[in-house]
């Protein structure tokens, strides 16, 4: 009778390369143990800055009752408004209709709505203007199989809570004291991490959401689940080779 020793040593290092492959292979945004956070020093109350590739809606309006000329070519009164949006482009310039390109990137909300009134005022009588930014979003990820999901930021203070709650909260195998967020370029982001699990831990967490900031909710992997699937086609092949080795035996 052969024996099967040769061929369960070609097996074994197979079966440890499978068995000992990542579990979570899903994982994201992996930090080393001894990785420097950055430290969060906004703070909820300062307004979103406007950048590139930003795009608004302007809403323009009478403060005192004079007629104003819709500048998409109708007019309008007191109670209408003209509104269309606009693509702040990479120099930072916005083309508006009437007064042409004007730099609005690096300015907060309020100071580019207060620098258009001053431009228009050489068209309007006393115009008030209203800026709302319509493509500002922030990606929540749920670790280990949980969905991702797009959320649109409503206002300039959205906070960490609030974009969860959007993006479905924290599922059942995540880590409330293990949040990640990440912001900045794709390639060298800032890293910030939050802690929810205490009151504690909130006074170092960064929980005002800024456009664009992808927020990571890491998760307990699943182990048990995630072993039986990967060894389970594993030992079937195993299973079938010692089968055949043992019939051919005979």
């Amino acid at each position: 009778m052969r024996s099967t020793r040769p061929v369960l040593f070609f097996l074994l290092p197979i079966l440890l390369l499978f068995s000992c492959r990542n579990l979570a292979p899903n994982r994201m945004f992996e930090t080393p143990d001894d990785y420097q956070f950055a430290q969060d020093t906004s703070a909820i109350g300062n307004s979103f800055v406007i950048a590139p590739n930003d795009r608004f809606e302007m809403s323009i309006y009478s403060n005192d009752g004079f007629r104003l000329v819709d500048i998409t070519g109708t007019s309008s009164n007191l109670s209408d408004q003209s509104r269309a949006n606009y693509l702040v482009e990479a120099d930072s310039l916005a083309r508006l209709p009437i007064v042409g390109k004007v730099k609005l990137g690096g300015l907060s909300i309020e100071e580019a709505e207060k620098k258009l009134e001053e431009i228009f005022s050489r068209y309007y009588n006393n115009p008030f203007i209203q800026l709302k930014l319509i493509n500002r979003f922030a990606i929540v990820f749920q670790g280990d199989g949980g969905q991702g999901k797009a959320v649109n930021l409503q206002n300039d203070n959205a906070n960490l809570f609030e974009v969860l709650a959007e993006g479905g909260g924290i599922p059942d195998f995540g880590k409330a004291y293990r949040i990640k967020v990440l912001r900045g370029s794709l390639h060298n982001p800032q890293v910030f991490l939050a802690d929810l699990s205490t009151v504690e831990g909130l006074k170092n967490s960064p929980l005002r959401i800024q456009s664009n900031d992808i927020i990571y909710v890491e998760a307990v992997p699943n182990y048990r689940v995630r072993f039986i699937n990967q060894i389970t086609p594993i030992l079937g092949v195993v299973s079938a080779v010692v089968l055949i080795i043992s019939l051919s035996q005979r």
